[in-house]
C-alpha cells in the first residue's frame, strides 16, 4: 500500500522526557526554552513511566501553546536484547505481533486527539547485531508494525540506536526490504545538534525524514522550571491534533 504523507514536519530543537511535564511548566518552557516540539510516550507495554498528565486535554493545551509533539510507542523489544525490558519479540511469530502492536499504537494516539497524518515512532532498543536470528525477528515485528500503523493513514517512524538497531534497520531498507519506516529517529550522542551532516547512514530518510537524539540526561532549567530532558535535532513528521 503506498505510504501515507505525513500531515505536518518540524524543524528544529526537540526534547524527551520520561514522563510528560505539567501544563505550567510546558507553557514557561515554550516561552524561554529553545525547544518547539516534545516528544511524548503515548504507549506500549514497555513503556517505563506513568503519565498522570497525557491526556487528550494537555496534548490540545500544549498544541494550543504552540508545541509540536512527537508521539512514541515503546513496543516488545529484541529477543535477544540484553536490558531488562519484560515484554519481547516472539521471533516465531514477529510481523503479527508487530501488526497488534502497531494497532495499538494507532488506538491510544487516537485516543490523545492524534489523527490520521500524524507520525508515531516505534523505540527499538540496542541489541546484538551480529544474532542474525534476532535481527530477522526485529525486522519482522518492525514491518508488521509499519503496515499496521501505515493501514490506519498515520506515518511509521523508528526510533533507534545509530550503531545498532538503526544499522540493522538501514541496511534492511537499503537493500530494499519492504514495509521499512517513514522517518528514522537515530540516537547518535556527539553533541552535534545536526541531521544531515553527521548522519550515518548517507542519502536515506532525507526530505525532512529525520530526527537525532544527540545529548542525553541534560538537567535544564528554563524560565525558573526544571526538568531533565535528551536533547534533538528535528527534521521529520510529527503528530497532527484536532
Amino acid at each position: 500500500m503506498p505510504r501515507p504523507q505525513p500531515g505536518a514536519v518540524f524543524s528544529g530543537l526537540a526534547f524527551d522526557t520520561c514522563t510528560a511535564p505539567g501544563l505550567a511548566t510546558m507553557d514557561t518552557w515554550r516561552k524561554n526554552s529553545p525547544f518547539g516540539a516534545a516528544a511524548v510516550y503515548i504507549g506500549g507495554r514497555n513503556r517505563g513511566c506513568a503519565q498522570p498528565q497525557l491526556t487528550s486535554s494537555w496534548v490540545k493545551s500544549v498544541d494550543t501553546a504552540g508545541w509540536k509533539l512527537v508521539p512514541l510507542y515503546v513496543g516488545a523489544q529484541a529477543p535477544c536484547q540484553s536490558g531488562r525490558s519484560p515484554y519481547r519479540i516472539d521471533a516465531a511469530n514477529p510481523a503479527p505481533q508487530g501488526a497488534a502492536d502497531g494497532a495499538d499504537a494507532v488506538a491510544k494516539a487516537s485516543a490523545l486527539g492524534m489523527r490520521a497524518g500524524s507520525a508515531l515512532y516505534l523505540d527499538v532498543e540496542a541489541f546484538n547485531t551480529g544474532d542474525a536470528a534476532c535481527a530477522d525477528a526485529v525486522l519482522g515485528y518492525l514491518q508488521g508494525w509499519t503496515r499496521a500503523v501505515h493501514q490506519k493513514g498515520y506515518v511509521a517512524g523508528t526510533y533507534a540506536y545509530a550503531t545498532s538497531s538503526a544499522a540493522v534497520i538501514a541496511r534492511a531498507a537499503q537493500q530494499g526490504a519492504p514495509d521499512m519506516p517513514a522517518a528514522l529517529w537515530y540516537a547518535q550522542y556527539d553533541g552535534q545538534a545536526d541531521t544531515a551532516a553527521t548522519f550515518p547512514f548517507g542519502s536515506q530518510w532525507s526530505g525532512h525524514r529525520r530526527g537525532h537524539q544527540y545529548l542525553v540526561n541534560q538537567k535544564e532549567t528554563h524560565g525558573g522550571a526544571t526538568v531533565t530532558v535528551d536533547r534533538n535535532a528535528w527534521d521529520a513528521p510529527v503528530a497532527v491534533i484536532g
